[in-house]
């Protein structure tokens, strides 16, 4: 599997075009932007340079939060973002417990009712919508959607054009991991995230580590998704605010391809 770079591994340090130029230099053919930097760059400037250096677009972040107010207009932009981009899905953070609720099962209810009447306009745009469940630590506030089994659940009631984006940060702790990435085999596998756990984690949402400094698995992890039959890049989605952020931006593009060979 190639490299693909999510553009969060990096924003602290460079805007989206020196992301891009990155990848090209060093030989990354995959990219996976944040819409908020491709909204700082102008979408048409943004397609234009990856068409340039001629980079795979593995996903759009973000589509999602469906529990919260206004979601419908932001997540049918981000599908026509996604389409101009080319992405090869939109990530959907789904959103946390409704606003003043404590109750789980009708957030996750009405997360399923929002990307059912997305679904549509996705499939018209040929966007296919990944899942990204997230650890359960964000399940109140980011995400209801906190296991594949749980995404794979919405997708099989949805049917055509959608699928999962498994990220190890979020689900490498699951004790049904290995059956259910082979549930979702190579027509649902969107797209696989990939970094480490740290021990110990500083910060739950900006400490994530480097591949073979923390505690994942991560040859196991995928010997499981290409037995599935995905083929697709590993995209190197690294938050850290304590460390890599801290860094040259060379090093950490070249520290990504070194552990991709050796993690």
């Amino acid at each position: 599997m190639e490299l693909s770079l999510n553009t969060a591994t990096v924003r602290k340090q460079w805007n989206l075009a020196q992301i891009i130029d990155g990848c090209a230099r060093h030989q990354i053919r995959g990219i996976s932007p944040w819409r908020d930097q491709v909204a700082a760059l102008g979408l048409s400037k943004t397609v234009s340079l990856l068409k340039q250096h001629d980079l795979t677009v593995t996903g759009l972040c973000r589509g999602g939060f469906f529990t919260a107010k206004d979601w419908r207009d932001d997540n049918l932009r981000a599908i026509e973002e996604a389409h101009e981009l080319g992405a090869q899905c939109l990530v959907l953070v789904v959103g946390g417990l409704l606003p003043g609720s404590k109750d789980l099962i009708l957030s996750r209810e009405r997360v399923k009712d929002g990307i059912a009447s997305i679904l549509p306009e996705a499939r018209k745009a040929g966007v296919p919508l990944a899942i990204e469940p997230l650890h359960p630590m964000q399940a109140a506030e980011r995400a209801c959607i906190n296991t594949l089994e749980q995404a794979l659940d919405i997708c099989d009631q949805l049917g055509e054009g959608i699928g999962v984006a498994c990220d190890v940060y979020h689900v490498w702790w699951d004790p049904k991991l290995e059956q259910q990435i082979r549930r979702a085999g190579k027509k649902r596998l969107l797209a696989y995230h990939i970094c480490d756990w740290l021990v110990p984690t500083r910060d739950l949402i900006s400490d994530r580590g480097m591949m073979g400094d923390g505690v994942i698995d991560l040859p196991l992890i995928r010997s499981w998704i290409e037995g599935a039959g995905y083929a697709g890049f590993q995209e190197v989605e690294i938050f850290s605010e304590l460390d890599w952020w801290k860094r040259d931006p060379d090093e950490v593009l070249t520290t990504c391809k070194q552990r991709l060979r050796h993690c």
